[in-house]
Protein backbone atom coordinates (compact mmCIF):
# COMPACT_ATOMS: atom_id res chain seq x y z
CA UNK A 1 0.00 0.00 0.00
CA UNK A 2 2.75 2.29 -1.28
CA UNK A 3 1.86 5.85 -2.89
CA UNK A 4 5.14 6.45 -4.58
CA UNK A 5 6.82 7.59 -1.41
CA UNK A 6 4.30 10.29 -0.45
CA UNK A 7 3.46 8.59 2.57
CA UNK A 8 7.13 9.12 4.39
CA UNK A 9 7.68 13.01 3.23
CA UNK A 10 4.05 14.37 2.38
CA UNK A 11 3.99 17.09 -0.49
CA UNK A 12 5.49 19.71 1.83
CA UNK A 13 8.37 17.85 1.04
CA UNK A 14 9.02 18.67 -2.71
CA UNK A 15 9.05 22.72 -1.65
CA UNK A 16 12.67 22.55 -0.62
CA UNK A 17 13.71 21.45 -3.52
CA UNK A 18 12.03 23.81 -5.58
CA UNK A 19 13.48 26.39 -2.68
CA UNK A 20 17.47 25.31 -3.31
CA UNK A 21 17.07 25.68 -6.90
CA UNK A 22 15.61 29.10 -5.86
CA UNK A 23 18.22 29.97 -3.58
CA UNK A 24 21.22 28.69 -6.32
CA UNK A 25 19.21 31.07 -8.49
CA UNK A 26 19.40 33.50 -6.28
CA UNK A 27 23.34 33.84 -5.51
CA UNK A 28 24.53 33.05 -9.13
CA UNK A 29 22.23 36.76 -9.68
CA UNK A 30 23.92 38.25 -7.00
CA UNK A 31 27.41 37.07 -7.81
CA UNK A 32 26.63 38.06 -11.40
CA UNK A 33 25.66 41.43 -10.11
CA UNK A 34 28.38 42.10 -8.16
CA UNK A 35 31.04 41.91 -10.71
CA UNK A 36 29.23 44.46 -12.95
CA UNK A 37 29.32 47.14 -10.43
CA UNK A 38 32.80 46.35 -9.43
CA UNK A 39 33.79 46.70 -12.56
CA UNK A 40 31.73 49.84 -13.19
CA UNK A 41 33.47 51.37 -10.00
CA UNK A 42 36.42 51.05 -11.40
CA UNK A 43 35.55 52.33 -15.03
CA UNK A 44 34.40 55.69 -13.37
CA UNK A 45 37.73 55.55 -11.35
CA UNK A 46 39.29 55.52 -14.80
CA UNK A 47 37.08 58.18 -16.18
CA UNK A 48 37.91 60.78 -13.07
CA UNK A 49 41.81 60.25 -13.26
CA UNK A 50 41.71 60.46 -17.30
CA UNK A 51 39.71 63.68 -16.92
CA UNK A 52 42.18 65.24 -14.16
CA UNK A 53 39.68 65.05 -11.46
CA UNK A 54 42.10 62.98 -9.01
CA UNK A 55 45.91 63.10 -8.23
CA UNK A 56 47.94 59.82 -8.69
CA UNK A 57 47.97 59.18 -4.85
CA UNK A 58 43.87 59.59 -5.34
CA UNK A 59 43.66 57.39 -7.74
CA UNK A 60 45.83 54.38 -6.52
CA UNK A 61 44.21 54.72 -2.96
CA UNK A 62 41.05 54.73 -4.51
CA UNK A 63 41.76 51.86 -7.27
CA UNK A 64 43.37 49.64 -4.14
CA UNK A 65 40.00 49.88 -2.06
CA UNK A 66 38.07 49.14 -4.74
CA UNK A 67 40.12 45.68 -5.77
Amino acid sequence: MHQGGQEYFGVGFYGFGILFWILVAFFIVLVFFNSSKKEDAIAILNKRYARGELSREEYMRMKEELS
